[in-house]
């Protein structure tokens, strides 16, 4: 029982580091996830914003031509597409429904976004230069509406305008904030300008670029703000009518950001380590008193300091060592339990199980250094009793 209590504070400690660094990893690795499922190497180009009056206003300069322009004439970019939203309901037969969103794209959007089709086909450029009324429906707008029937070929009706279904996207499920990926619909983005706009405008509301390469996405995001410059007539010192985001960027924030959490709530539950290794080194000064007659007698028939000094320090290794591999596995436990508690309250994307062995070996490491930093004063306390002192002592 009273080697039990000794190696409790290591236990707790290293249980808590292993929860605290495989937590942590999981929060990373989940929106190190999403920021995947935005699309390949993505590169995101908005309009800029003025002041007007106190007001922050949209300067809608990005134009199609402009997207073209990024994927002809940026080596490091692999295609772009166009995005215009709208709203509105989508009827079919007398069911209708609110798509979360109703977006005009080109046709490399399965490209950009890294998002294939699961049935029939993505729309084509012919479909794009003609404005045809074809569209591209996610697996939610099948459920809602479709059910058992196939959708392609199918009409749908937006803002009374029939739409010819072509393709049904791959499912992609929730995000990490629980809005639903697949609920939405995807049109021609010249059929969303001119046929439920109205608008004989070139202007879209974002331009999507795939980068060819994670290495490539910094020379990408350079080549695209060069490009728009000068297409837009940006003059030095001047402010851009747009703004360029790449989503690594964006992903490496939040990562250093957990990581940086993960690092400090793990340094936290280090410090009961500490006091586990305070409580081994009472425990083990504590023994060595209850052990002095034997100390004693050992060294009578021919043991040397030494070697009552590796005993005592082998005892207190071997403590911490065994308090480890325990708080080790209750760590696993624990994470695996919260990370499956927190998925039974969250409707968004699932956290997936990350075990972090490097930690387990760490904490394993920081264990054992416990056990000789706290064990050695007790062990050479034992090492310099004097024999005949300890034969005599009650």
């Amino acid at each position: 029982m009273r080697a039990g209590l000794t190696v409790l504070g290591v236990v707790i400690g290293i249980a808590a580091v292993t929860t605290m660094v495989s937590l942590g990893q999981s929060a990373s690795a989940l929106v190190q996830g999403q920021f995947r499922a935005l699309g390949t190497n993505m590169i995101l180009v908005f309009p800029g914003h003025r002041n007007r009056e106190g007001l922050q206003q949209a300067i809608v300069t990005l134009t199609a031509r402009d997207a073209e322009a990024i994927a002809k004439d940026c080596p490091s970019v692999l295609a772009t597409s166009p995005v215009i939203g709208t709203s509105g309901q989508v009827i079919y037969g007398s069911s209708n429904f609110s798509p979360r969103e109703i977006e005009g794209v080109g046709e490399d959007f399965p490209i950009v976004r890294n998002w294939p089709t699961q049935k029939g086909e993505f729309f084509s450029e012919r479909d794009i230069n003609s404005a045809n009324k074809v569209c591209v429906i996610g697996a939610t707008i099948v459920a809602k509406l479709f059910q058992t029937v196939n959708p392609i070929g199918e009409t749908l009706r937006i803002k009374n305008i029939p739409f010819r279904v072509v393709g049904v996207m791959q499912k992609k499920g929730a995000n990490m904030v629980g809005q639903d990926q697949d609920n939405l619909v995807l049109l021609p983005y010249t059929t969303v300008r001119k046929r439920l706009q109205g608008s004989e405008f070139d202007n879209v509301g974002a331009i999507m670029v795939s980068a060819r390469s994670m290495n490539a996405m910094a020379d990408a995001q350079l080549e695209v703000d060069q490009l728009l410059s000068e297409r837009h007539r940006i003059q030095p010192g001047q402010a851009r009518d747009y703004v360029v985001q790449n989503t690594t960027e964006i992903a490496n924030i939040f990562g250093a950001v957990t990581g940086t959490l993960t690092l400090m709530l793990a340094s936290i539950a280090g410090i009961s380590l500490v006091v586990g290794g305070v409580g081994i080194m009472n425990i083990m000064l504590v023994s060595v008193t209850e052990r002095t007659r034997e100390i004693g007698i050992r060294m009578a028939v021919g043991a040397r300091s030494t070697d009552i000094l590796r005993q005592f320090l082998v005892e207190a290794v071997l403590l911490s060592c065994i308090g480890g591999m325990i708080g080790f596995l209750l760590g696993v436990g624990a994470s695996i339990g919260l990370v499956t508690m927190i998925n039974s309250f969250t409707t968004g994307t699932k956290w997936t199980h990350e075990v972090s062995i490097t930690a387990g070996c760490v904490a394993f490491a920081f264990a054992a250094a416990v056990g000789v930093f706290f064990g050695y004063y007790p062990a050479r306390r034992a090492s310099r009793l004097d024999p005949i002192e300890a034969l005599r002592y009650e």
